[in-house]
């Protein structure tokens, strides 16, 4: 066997299981997206409040730049020369909004997840996260050397009984869980992991916020704006990289914890920081935030009629959200639908393993606030159509 032989001979599984994946060729072109030259309604896309495609947004922003502020590059670590003054405004833009004592800003969601719980944990440490969390929080806890339990997904009853048994010989106890997981589209009850957390003096509270900021809450704060208990989460945690149109992402905590970070995290200390471009770009989208009120009734709208219309047709969801998983079961079955869906003009991608387990590939529909209602109950009827192979 030649060097490369194990992977073909990999990619060749892959590919007889229906789970060998490519890079797409595509042409984003506001809520369409065009493959192959046929235009297609974009169900597969993060930009949930349509931001990304606003060219009067853009318009108004490039506005504002001179070749003085126009800064592509930081060309550094932030604890180097890279800490530009835009950094600091947005985290005490992020900070008042969010009513906390600060903020700080990584170079995404992934480098804030797979950072943030290795600073803050050790070997004392016990981490109860929620068996759904995203694979890059995963990939943080195996970073760790904190013992690690995964309770069954929203179960917070086996949770609280977790709690009770591990807080007794921890120095720290750390319960981790999305707010709005990205596969399911389920949200989790915020009120009731701050309950938990306040019948103990070592336990802390991380949520990451990634799918639920900019959608849910009166000025598109997220969940925990929503259930009114924003300043009760040690770690909230967000992205700009999805609603918010841009790329990078957040913590909002109490200024130790700021101040901790900024001494220990790996990925923000060796990397070099976002370009101040970015920064100075997800600054001015997240000033205006709470003017996109229509926006998020238009998604919440449009997502109601397609898990009302699913539901109808005797599909079990459990999303509660604007992310609505429609389970095929085997990967092959997944890949046939979204082929059929596509003929259709609708472009929704299949989700195979291992994102999720064996047994339940599945399309994801993750709308955005240009869907319309009509797209929506064509949607519906096609779906209500046989499957040919």
């Amino acid at each position: 066997m030649n060097r490369l032989q194990w992977m073909e001979k990999e990619l060749e599984a892959l590919a007889v299981e229906g789970n060998r994946r490519s890079l797409p060729t595509v042409i984003n072109d506001g809520q369409t997206i065009c493959v192959e030259g046929q235009q297609l309604v974009n169900l597969s896309s993060n930009d949930y409040l349509g931001l990304a495609s606003d060219k009067a947004l853009r318009a108004e922003f490039l506005s504002t730049l001179t070749p003085e502020t126009f800064l592509p590059s930081a060309s550094s670590s932030r604890l180097l020369t890279g800490n530009f003054p835009v950094y600091e405004q947005l985290e005490r833009l992020l900070a008042e909004r969010f009513g906390a004592e600060s903020a700080l800003v990584f170079n995404s969601g992934y480098h804030a997840n797979v950072g943030i719980l290795p600073a803050v944990c050790h070997s004392q440490t016990v981490v109860l996260a929620d068996k759904l969390v995203h694979a890059s929080l995963i990939d943080g806890l195996r970073l760790t050397s904190a013992k690690t339990i995964r309770y069954r997904h929203q179960d917070l009853e086996q949770l609280a009984r977790l709690v009770a048994q591990h807080q007794l010989t921890a120095d720290r106890l750390i319960i981790v869980t999305e707010s709005l997981f990205s596969m399911d589209g389920d949200e989790t009850d915020l009120r009731a992991l701050v309950e938990l957390k306040k019948r103990y003096p070592n336990v802390w509270l991380y949520v990451d916020e990634a799918h639920a900021v900019g959608v849910r809450g009166v000025n598109g704060l997220g969940c925990a704006e929503e259930q009114g208990c924003l300043g009760e989460i040690d770690f909230l945690v967000g992205t700009f990289g999805k609603a918010l149109a841009s790329v990078g992402a957040y913590v909002v905590c109490r200024q130790v914890v700021r101040d901790y970070l900024v001494n220990k995290m790996r990925p923000l200390i060796f990397t070099t920081a976002l370009p101040p471009v970015n920064v100075a770009w997800s600054a001015f989208l997240f000033e205006r935030l709470p003017l996109f009120t229509e926006r998020r009734m238009n998604l919440q709208r449009t997502s109601t009629l397609l898990r009302e219309g699913l539901r109808s047709a005797q599909y079990s969801l459990p999303s509660t959200s604007h992310i609505i998983p429609l389970v095929c079961g085997e990967s092959q079955r997944a890949v046939e639908r979204a082929e059929q869906l596509q003929r259709h003009g609708f472009y929704a991608l299949p989700v195979r393993p291992p994102t999720v387990p064996e047994g339940s590939s599945r399309l994801r529909f993750s709308l955005t606030a240009q869907v319309t209602p009509a797209e929506i109950t064509r949607l519906i009827q096609i779906l209500s159509l046989p499957l040919i192979s």
